[in-house]
């Protein structure tokens, strides 16, 4: 790939070195953020968990935590009983709201792509919820001001939700289905409003992929006389496919790091409130190895299905 050319006896960028150059400036910004702000703090608070800190006048000592600097891990994983089951909760959590999320992400894409009156408008609303989840709104729901906000009328109260999830139980154990399938489809009702609100850049993903898919293809397999459902399992789905992995990931991350997450509200505040910095760095270190290593397991097992056209 070159990226000079010569021009009268003079060296110039070719187009491709002029991309070159845009690139790289582009990339300053967050090169910048990264190495300047970022690393430094991520090496810190690596140093943090595996020491004990005292504050003194005019800064902070870090003193060697014990069994070898591991006394907040060990801490973590086998004394702190909060640590562990905000853990597994917001593992439960992921497991439950990552496939509905994604599911009708997809779903929804597949309708927003389809030619119809208001296309526009219906895909505005769809993206609303992302609009509304960013800034202050965001502020508000991460904390207890949404609920003193609205007021108890506003709020769906215990014995509302209790009443929806026995109509849904009831209504799902008629069709005889296992009790695995329904909790999990109850848990699903009752978290609609969470499904919907998580859903907007997914949906978004989703639309632009099946944009992108070429009409011929839909075109030669209708000659063939192949039905809509074929088109969607033949076509659509395995073209979709690569974008699935990466809404996965997305919604993962998403969901971990959420405003009404329990374990990121249990670290900051162990590290913000309790000034507790080496046992709150420990546990934030702990979060992000098992969020690394489902993020790790989730893309090998879809990674494996996904269709890539050369």
């Amino acid at each position: 790939m070159e990226l000079f050319h010569k021009v009268n006896g003079k060296r110039k960028l070719t187009l491709r070195g002029k991309e070159a150059v845009a690139g790289y400036v582009f990339a300053i910004p967050f090169l910048v953020g990264f190495f300047g702000l970022f690393l430094p703090m991520l090496i810190k608070s690596i140093q943090f968990s595996f020491s004990n800190m005292t504050v003194e006048q005019g800064g902070y000592v870090l003193t060697k935590a014990a069994n070898n600097g591991l006394e907040h891990y060990i801490r973590a994983l086998t004394i702190d009983p909060d640590f562990n089951l905000s853990l597994l909760g917001a593992v439960k959590d992921m497991a439950v709201n990552v496939p509905l999320i994604i599911i009708f992400s997809f779903f929804a894409a597949n309708l927003l792509n389809m030619k119809f009156r208001g296309r526009g408008v219906a895909r505005s609303i769809f993206f609303l919820p992302v609009i509304l989840t960013s800034g202050i709104v965001l502020g508000i729901e991460s904390s207890d001001l949404l609920q003193a906000t609205l007021g108890p009328e506003g709020m769906l109260s215990a014995d509302d939700a209790n009443t929806v999830f026995n109509v849904a139980g009831f209504l799902i154990n008629y069709t005889n289905l296992p009790s695995g399938i329904v909790m999990y489809l109850s848990q699903a009702v009752l978290g609609i409003y969470d499904i919907v609100i998580s859903s907007g850049v997914q949906i978004l993903i989703f639309l632009a992929g099946l944009q992108g898919i070429s009409p011929s293809l839909y075109e030669a397999s209708n000659m063939e006389g192949a039905t809509a459902w074929e088109n969607f399992w033949k076509i659509t789905f395995p073209m979709i496919s690569p974008l699935i992995l990466v809404n996965a990931i997305y919604t993962i991350i998403d969901s971990f790091t959420s405003a009404n997450n329990e374990l990121m509200q249990e670290i900051k505040n162990t590290i913000f409130s309790d000034v507790k910095y080496g046992y709150g760095s420990a546990m934030a270190w702990i979060y992000f190895l098992v969020i690394t290593i489902i993020i790790c397991i989730v893309g090998g097992i879809i990674g494996k299905r996904v269709f890539y056209m050369d």
